[in-house]
Protein backbone atom coordinates (compact mmCIF):
# COMPACT_ATOMS: atom_id res chain seq x y z
CA UNK A 1 0.00 0.00 0.00
CA UNK A 2 1.06 4.09 -0.33
CA UNK A 3 2.49 5.05 2.34
CA UNK A 4 -0.53 7.22 4.31
CA UNK A 5 -0.80 10.86 5.12
CA UNK A 6 -1.77 12.71 7.81
CA UNK A 7 -3.08 16.28 8.97
CA UNK A 8 -0.90 18.44 10.77
CA UNK A 9 -2.00 20.05 13.98
CA UNK A 10 -1.67 23.43 13.42
CA UNK A 11 0.70 25.50 16.09
CA UNK A 12 0.48 23.07 17.95
CA UNK A 13 4.49 22.93 18.62
CA UNK A 14 4.79 26.59 17.74
CA UNK A 15 7.96 28.14 19.86
CA UNK A 16 8.95 24.47 20.82
CA UNK A 17 12.71 23.36 19.86
CA UNK A 18 12.68 19.92 19.19
CA UNK A 19 16.08 17.57 18.64
CA UNK A 20 15.54 14.52 16.78
CA UNK A 21 18.06 11.68 16.17
CA UNK A 22 18.44 9.81 13.61
CA UNK A 23 16.34 12.56 11.69
CA UNK A 24 17.94 12.93 8.46
CA UNK A 25 15.92 9.19 7.39
CA UNK A 26 13.72 6.86 7.91
CA UNK A 27 11.37 6.99 11.07
CA UNK A 28 13.59 9.90 12.83
CA UNK A 29 12.94 11.92 9.40
CA UNK A 30 9.22 11.30 9.65
CA UNK A 31 8.88 12.59 13.09
CA UNK A 32 11.14 15.51 12.13
CA UNK A 33 9.10 16.38 9.24
CA UNK A 34 5.81 16.20 11.07
CA UNK A 35 7.36 18.74 14.08
CA UNK A 36 8.44 20.99 11.55
CA UNK A 37 5.06 21.06 9.67
CA UNK A 38 3.10 21.56 13.59
CA UNK A 39 5.60 24.87 13.82
CA UNK A 40 8.85 23.54 15.62
CA UNK A 41 11.61 24.59 15.39
CA UNK A 42 13.98 20.95 14.66
CA UNK A 43 17.65 20.22 15.02
CA UNK A 44 18.25 16.68 13.36
CA UNK A 45 21.08 14.51 13.75
CA UNK A 46 22.61 12.12 11.41
CA UNK A 47 25.58 10.15 10.06
CA UNK A 48 27.54 12.09 7.77
CA UNK A 49 26.43 9.85 4.72
CA UNK A 50 22.88 10.80 5.43
CA UNK A 51 23.43 14.31 5.87
CA UNK A 52 22.92 15.44 2.36
CA UNK A 53 20.36 12.97 1.42
CA UNK A 54 18.56 14.01 4.76
CA UNK A 55 18.92 17.73 4.19
CA UNK A 56 17.64 17.57 0.17
CA UNK A 57 14.99 15.44 1.39
CA UNK A 58 13.66 18.38 3.95
CA UNK A 59 14.35 20.98 1.23
CA UNK A 60 12.06 19.61 -1.09
CA UNK A 61 9.30 19.54 1.43
CA UNK A 62 10.18 23.71 2.08
CA UNK A 63 11.80 23.45 5.41
CA UNK A 64 15.49 24.01 6.36
CA UNK A 65 16.14 22.58 10.06
CA UNK A 66 19.46 22.48 11.68
CA UNK A 67 21.27 19.21 10.59
CA UNK A 68 24.47 17.90 12.90
CA UNK A 69 26.21 15.21 11.34
CA UNK A 70 28.15 13.09 13.79
CA UNK A 71 27.83 9.45 15.38
CA UNK A 72 25.68 9.06 18.54
CA UNK A 73 28.35 6.59 19.78
CA UNK A 74 30.49 9.27 20.62
CA UNK A 75 29.79 10.38 24.22
CA UNK A 76 31.69 14.05 23.04
CA UNK A 77 29.72 14.21 20.03
CA UNK A 78 26.78 13.71 22.38
CA UNK A 79 27.70 17.05 24.64
CA UNK A 80 28.45 18.94 21.63
CA UNK A 81 24.91 18.21 20.08
CA UNK A 82 23.36 19.79 22.69
CA UNK A 83 25.44 22.33 23.14
CA UNK A 84 24.94 23.22 19.84
CA UNK A 85 21.39 23.59 19.89
CA UNK A 86 21.09 24.98 22.87
CA UNK A 87 23.11 27.87 21.50
CA UNK A 88 22.18 28.16 18.24
CA UNK A 89 18.62 27.75 18.76
CA UNK A 90 18.16 28.87 22.34
CA UNK A 91 16.48 25.95 23.67
CA UNK A 92 15.26 22.36 24.01
CA UNK A 93 11.89 21.22 24.67
CA UNK A 94 11.34 18.05 23.11
CA UNK A 95 13.86 15.47 22.48
CA UNK A 96 13.33 12.26 20.25
CA UNK A 97 15.99 9.98 20.88
CA UNK A 98 15.70 7.77 17.75
CA UNK A 99 19.02 6.60 16.22
CA UNK A 100 19.96 3.25 16.66
CA UNK A 101 22.27 0.80 15.30
CA UNK A 102 20.68 -2.31 13.82
CA UNK A 103 23.13 -5.02 14.37
CA UNK A 104 21.28 -8.53 14.57
CA UNK A 105 23.25 -11.28 16.18
CA UNK A 106 22.78 -14.06 18.83
CA UNK A 107 25.93 -16.89 19.35
CA UNK A 108 27.83 -15.07 17.02
CA UNK A 109 28.25 -11.96 18.38
CA UNK A 110 30.88 -10.54 19.33
CA UNK A 111 31.79 -7.99 22.85
CA UNK A 112 32.26 -4.95 20.30
CA UNK A 113 28.65 -6.00 18.29
CA UNK A 114 27.08 -5.42 21.76
CA UNK A 115 29.03 -2.35 22.36
CA UNK A 116 27.98 -0.81 19.52
CA UNK A 117 24.48 -1.41 19.80
CA UNK A 118 24.44 -0.01 23.53
CA UNK A 119 26.60 2.90 22.73
CA UNK A 120 24.50 4.14 19.76
CA UNK A 121 21.31 3.79 21.36
CA UNK A 122 21.06 3.29 25.66
CA UNK A 123 24.17 4.76 25.88
CA UNK A 124 23.22 7.93 23.98
CA UNK A 125 19.82 8.08 24.90
CA UNK A 126 20.48 8.28 28.78
CA UNK A 127 23.60 10.79 27.48
CA UNK A 128 21.25 12.73 25.96
CA UNK A 129 18.54 12.71 28.69
CA UNK A 130 20.73 13.89 30.69
CA UNK A 131 22.21 16.77 28.95
CA UNK A 132 18.73 17.76 27.79
CA UNK A 133 17.32 17.96 31.39
CA UNK A 134 19.11 21.10 32.37
CA UNK A 135 18.25 23.33 29.68
CA UNK A 136 14.61 21.89 29.65
CA UNK A 137 14.41 22.51 33.34
CA UNK A 138 15.46 26.22 32.90
CA UNK A 139 12.76 26.57 30.32
CA UNK A 140 10.12 24.87 32.93
CA UNK A 141 9.58 21.52 31.69
CA UNK A 142 9.64 19.34 28.33
CA UNK A 143 9.13 15.83 26.64
CA UNK A 144 11.22 12.72 26.12
CA UNK A 145 10.04 9.72 23.50
CA UNK A 146 12.41 6.74 22.77
CA UNK A 147 12.09 5.10 19.97
CA UNK A 148 12.26 1.64 21.24
CA UNK A 149 10.89 -1.69 19.58
CA UNK A 150 8.77 -4.95 19.11
CA UNK A 151 12.00 -6.18 19.91
CA UNK A 152 12.24 -4.89 23.51
CA UNK A 153 9.19 -7.40 24.29
CA UNK A 154 9.77 -10.50 23.04
CA UNK A 155 12.14 -13.18 21.99
CA UNK A 156 13.18 -13.35 18.20
CA UNK A 157 16.14 -15.58 16.77
CA UNK A 158 19.93 -14.18 16.65
CA UNK A 159 18.95 -10.72 18.01
CA UNK A 160 20.78 -11.12 21.41
CA UNK A 161 22.10 -7.39 20.76
CA UNK A 162 19.33 -5.95 18.71
CA UNK A 163 16.77 -6.94 21.53
CA UNK A 164 18.82 -6.88 24.70
CA UNK A 165 19.59 -2.59 24.01
CA UNK A 166 16.04 -2.29 22.97
CA UNK A 167 15.06 -3.96 26.01
CA UNK A 168 17.38 -1.34 27.85
CA UNK A 169 15.69 1.39 26.04
CA UNK A 170 12.54 0.44 28.03
CA UNK A 171 13.93 0.12 31.70
CA UNK A 172 15.55 3.22 30.99
CA UNK A 173 12.75 5.28 30.21
CA UNK A 174 10.49 4.59 33.08
CA UNK A 175 13.64 5.18 35.57
CA UNK A 176 14.22 8.41 33.72
CA UNK A 177 10.31 9.05 33.73
CA UNK A 178 10.64 8.98 37.42
CA UNK A 179 13.56 11.10 38.30
CA UNK A 180 12.51 13.74 35.97
CA UNK A 181 9.23 14.44 37.64
CA UNK A 182 10.76 16.81 39.98
CA UNK A 183 11.94 19.07 36.80
CA UNK A 184 8.57 18.42 35.29
CA UNK A 185 9.85 16.54 32.04
CA UNK A 186 7.95 13.42 30.49
CA UNK A 187 9.85 10.29 29.41
CA UNK A 188 7.86 7.94 27.13
CA UNK A 189 8.32 5.34 24.44
CA UNK A 190 7.13 4.27 21.71
CA UNK A 191 7.50 0.37 20.48
CA UNK A 192 7.11 0.14 16.30
CA UNK A 193 6.26 -2.82 14.16
CA UNK A 194 7.81 -3.85 11.18
CA UNK A 195 8.15 -0.05 9.39
CA UNK A 196 9.29 0.44 5.75
CA UNK A 197 12.23 1.79 6.63
CA UNK A 198 15.16 2.22 3.96
CA UNK A 199 17.01 -0.83 5.16
CA UNK A 200 13.47 -2.93 5.25
CA UNK A 201 13.24 -1.94 1.54
CA UNK A 202 16.48 -3.33 1.35
CA UNK A 203 15.65 -6.82 2.28
CA UNK A 204 12.32 -6.43 0.58
CA UNK A 205 14.43 -5.98 -2.50
CA UNK A 206 12.31 -3.03 -3.26
CA UNK A 207 9.13 -5.03 -4.00
CA UNK A 208 6.75 -3.98 -1.44
CA UNK A 209 4.14 -5.55 -3.29
CA UNK A 210 5.49 -8.77 -2.94
CA UNK A 211 6.94 -8.27 0.79
CA UNK A 212 4.36 -5.99 2.51
CA UNK A 213 1.48 -9.29 2.97
CA UNK A 214 4.69 -11.76 3.88
CA UNK A 215 5.94 -9.88 6.47
CA UNK A 216 2.61 -8.04 7.47
CA UNK A 217 0.98 -11.41 8.79
CA UNK A 218 2.84 -10.80 11.68
CA UNK A 219 0.44 -8.40 12.55
CA UNK A 220 -3.26 -8.09 13.42
CA UNK A 221 -3.57 -5.26 10.45
CA UNK A 222 -1.90 -7.46 8.13
CA UNK A 223 0.20 -5.21 6.36
CA UNK A 224 3.67 -3.56 7.58
CA UNK A 225 3.57 0.34 8.90
CA UNK A 226 5.07 3.34 7.51
CA UNK A 227 7.33 5.51 9.13
CA UNK A 228 4.75 8.79 8.99
CA UNK A 229 2.30 6.40 11.23
CA UNK A 230 5.39 6.32 14.05
CA UNK A 231 5.58 9.81 13.90
CA UNK A 232 1.49 10.95 15.19
CA UNK A 233 1.78 8.97 17.90
CA UNK A 234 5.36 10.38 18.88
CA UNK A 235 4.15 13.93 18.30
CA UNK A 236 1.01 13.32 20.58
CA UNK A 237 3.09 12.16 23.55
CA UNK A 238 5.43 14.95 23.14
CA UNK A 239 2.59 17.29 22.91
CA UNK A 240 0.64 18.77 25.80
CA UNK A 241 -2.22 16.35 25.06
CA UNK A 242 -0.05 13.34 26.97
CA UNK A 243 0.60 15.77 30.20
CA UNK A 244 -0.63 13.40 32.11
CA UNK A 245 1.32 10.37 30.48
CA UNK A 246 4.92 9.77 31.55
CA UNK A 247 7.03 6.40 31.91
CA UNK A 248 4.64 4.54 29.23
CA UNK A 249 5.22 2.44 26.21
CA UNK A 250 2.93 2.79 23.66
CA UNK A 251 2.50 -0.24 21.06
CA UNK A 252 2.34 1.51 17.63
CA UNK A 253 2.88 -2.58 16.53
CA UNK A 254 -0.43 -2.86 13.63
CA UNK A 255 -1.14 -5.65 17.11
CA UNK A 256 1.82 -7.39 16.80
CA UNK A 257 2.36 -8.15 20.05
CA UNK A 258 -1.26 -9.43 20.47
CA UNK A 259 -1.23 -11.54 17.91
CA UNK A 260 -1.34 -15.55 19.02
CA UNK A 261 0.37 -18.40 17.51
CA UNK A 262 -2.49 -19.07 15.48
CA UNK A 263 -1.98 -16.11 13.49
CA UNK A 264 -4.28 -14.40 11.66
CA UNK A 265 -6.50 -17.58 11.27
CA UNK A 266 -6.81 -17.99 7.98
CA UNK A 267 -5.81 -21.69 7.97
CA UNK A 268 -6.47 -21.88 12.05
CA UNK A 269 -8.95 -24.79 13.25
CA UNK A 270 -11.69 -24.50 16.27
CA UNK A 271 -10.87 -28.22 18.01
CA UNK A 272 -13.37 -30.31 17.35
CA UNK A 273 -14.59 -28.57 14.02
CA UNK A 274 -14.37 -30.24 10.25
Amino acid sequence: MNSPTRTPITGRFKGKVALVTGGTNGIGYAIALELLREGATVAATGLPADVEEGRRAFTAAGFSPLIIAGDLADAAFCRKLVGEVVQQLGRIDCLVNNAFSFIAKGLDATREDFERSFNVGPFAFAQLTQLVAEPMKKNGGGAIVNVSSISAWIAQPNRWTYNTAKGAVAQLTRCAALDLVPYKIRVNSVSPGWIWTREVDKAAGGDRAKYDPIWGQYHMLARMGHPIEIAGPVLFLLSDDASFITGTDLPVDGGYNGLGPEGLGQTAKIAGTA
